[in-house]
């Protein structure tokens, strides 16, 4: 039964209480040992998704080779380029005009300049070569400045303390069979380390292409693009003190794999990246995994270029004809889906994106982008890190699973703040400010239906699943679950929108929400049940719901129109302060939960200079 309390102050507080309202092994020391072997992945298709081995970690994903920058420079071959034409002592360096083509398994130290050349490697298939670049700048006018057609493997080692450039001129002719449509182009697994610098530049299509493993345990580069950045096809490795500027005009690091559902993933284990692109930050066909590093992206411009969704009724529901929002008045329509639509040929600017799952264990992340700035199409796992976060549509979305354990997050602008059908909330920091719904669990019909879904509407007489009249009414299946954390969410539509359902069982959160339009502090479908933690929320009276479960004493009070900034206080019988907050937007509701609060005691919650008794439910 819903139970009402009327204070009378003189703003009218009227205090209603209510219930139900395969590390690739490499045993090769020295140029010549043929026994590394591939990394070993699980198969699958690109149509069926594979399970993400998330325990992966360094030493499964680099050889000791792929961090090895010291040769013998007495026994490495030189290559002097000299402009238009190069030099070389060894037989195994074919030099024709400005072309140089390595042909044999060995360490070639290069230095110099080919004003309109190229350097090719053509080895045996078994060959593991290691290119030092030594001071070098290539252009090729019409090709790839490095072009690795056929080999094993090889290590490009940046000379420490040297400066080198691959260039490409800004157009691209066919000289064999293969596609070549990058300043370094390569056939086969390649690993960039060292201690130098490189620059690529590719003001036609992208900066780096290859076609099976691309890895970088060091280095620093810096590349310019017209497409991809960096794109491979089964992996991206990254790791070390690997420093990353990329300017692209599509996706600043890029891996898709149409073959194999177990390939076209990037791994990061650390690293500096200061990424901007025009096209995603850094996107994965398969799986995204980050253990640590730097991340400073900037991706379409920006979240001011976003397209928001938003209506100037701040839910974005009273455009769509849907009803007013009075006290005890059924609302005929539910909350829309923050889905934006966009047309299938546009560009995806997401800031960091996986097809599969994507983990992020730690690191440092400063994302501005145009659409979701942390996204995948399956789970997304945050186990730690700290985020600066502008998105101009969700901040955090993934279509399944969204699991935060730890971390610390500054969302300063976004459509949605956190929104997957199902969000575990276990820990962290969050300060998160949302143009729509703080966080939105969007599962089945993201919708409330057309006969009910406000299981605990302020003013009584419409309850759902609570008493009151919620048969047959049209839920979402998705969740919203809170067990930790500290959790700030200034939202101009629904603070916490659960389509289906909602359990708080620790943590303290704070919901501001607005008074304007078809908003709620709290908008569940099915159930919202509080155990544990602390819950202080404010907002709009009209379509209001509090918590239809509570195993702790719950607060729900109707108190006219407050402006922003207006102070709350809850005392208990003797006067000693539980709670005290002052909202940063206006209010006409505030819902207060927490384990000093009982059921059946008498409090005093003074709002401004008001104040009356009341007891809790």
């Amino acid at each position: 039964m819903k139970k009402y309390i009327s204070i009378l102050l003189v703003f009218s507080l009227v205090c209603c209480l209510l219930s139900g309202c395969g590390k690739p092994s490499d045993n090769d020391e020295t140029i010549g040992n043929n026994n590394e072997s591939s990394v070993t992945e699980p198969s699958g298709t690109s149509s069926d998704p594979v399970d993400v081995d998330f325990s992966q970690a360094d030493e499964d994903m680099f050889t000791d080779r792929d961090g090895k920058i010291e040769y013998d420079e007495s026994k490495a071959v030189s290559v002097q380029l000299n402009g238009t034409s190069a030099t070389s002592s060894s037989n195994s360096v074919k030099i024709s005009g400005s072309t140089v083509t390595i042909t044999e398994e060995a360490t070639y130290v290069i230095s110099g300049t080919l004003t309109d050349g190229m350097i090719i490697v053509n080895a045996e298939d078994t060959a593991k070569l290691q290119i030092v670049l030594n001071g070098v700048d290539i252009t090729s006018k019409t090709s790839a400045a490095l072009y690795i057609l056929e080999a094993d493997k090889v290590f490009v080692t940046l000379a420490d303390g040297k400066t080198n450039t691959l260039a490409n001129g800004g157009t691209f002719t066919a000289i064999d069979e293969n596609n070549i449509d990058a300043a370094v182009f390569s056939k086969q697994d390649l690993t960039f380390n060292g201690s130098g610098s490189l620059t690529v530049t590719s003001p036609a299509a992208h900066g780096i292409v290859c076609k099976d493993d691309l890895v970088f345990t060091g280095g620093t580069y810096t590349i310019n693009s017209a497409s991809h950045g960096l794109d491979a096809n089964d992996s991206v490795r990254i790791s070390n003190s690997t420093k990353l500027t990329i300017d692209a005009g599509k996706d600043g690091v890029h891996c898709e794999n149409t073959d194999d559902a177990s390939l076209g993933f990037i791994y990061i284990s650390n690293g500096m990246f200061n990424i901007e692109a025009e096209g995603d930050g850094i996107a994965a066909s398969a799986y995204v995994q980050i253990e640590n590093g730097i991340f400073d992206l900037l991706i379409g411009g920006g979240s001011e270029n976003g397209s928001k969704e938003h209506s100037d009724n701040f839910g974005g529901f009273m455009g769509e004809g849907h009803g007013g929002g009075r006290p005890g008045e059924m609302r005929p329509g539910g909350s829309q889906s923050s889905t934006t639509t966009t047309d299938e040929s546009s560009t995806s600017m997401k800031g960091i994106k996986a097809t599969n799952s994507l983990l992020i264990s730690g690191g440092t992340f400063k994302i501005d982008s145009a659409d979701d700035s942390v996204h995948s199409d399956v789970s997304v796992s945050i186990n730690g890190g700290t985020f600066e976060i502008a998105s101009g549509d969700d901040a955090i979305h993934a279509e399944e699973n969204l699991t935060i354990t730890a971390g610390t997050f500054n969302i300063t602008e976004s459509y949605e703040g956190l929104e997957a059908l199902n969000i575990d909330v276990k820990d962290g920091e969050f300060k998160i400010v949302a143009n729509d719904d703080g966080l939105n669990a969007a599962g089945g019909t993201d919708s409330s239906g057309t006969t009910g879904g406000r299981d605990g509407m302020f003013g009584g007489g419409h309850g759902g699943g609570a008493g009151g009249m919620g048969g047959g009414m049209s839920s979402g299946n998705g969740s919203i679950v809170i067990s930790g954390g500290n959790l700030y969410v200034k939202a101009s539509g629904d603070g916490i929108d659960a389509n289906g359902t909602l359990t708080i069982s620790g943590g303290y959160t704070v919901v501001t929400g607005p008074t304007q339009g078809d908003t709620a502090t709290l908008d569940y479908d099915k159930s919202a049940t509080i155990t544990g933690g602390t819950f202080i929320g404010t907002g709009a009276q009209g379509m209001a719901q509090t918590f239809s479960d509570s195993k702790q004493g719950t607060v729900a009070v109707s108190v006219g129109n407050q402006s922003a900034g207006t102070n709350i206080t809850l005392k208990d019988k003797s006067g000693k302060t539980l709670i005290t907050y002052a909202p940063d937007l206006s209010f006409a509701v505030v819902i207060l939960s927490s384990p000093d609060i009982v059921s059946g005691d008498t409090y005093t919650i003074t709002v401004g200079s008001e104040s009356g008794e009341f007891e809790a439910s």
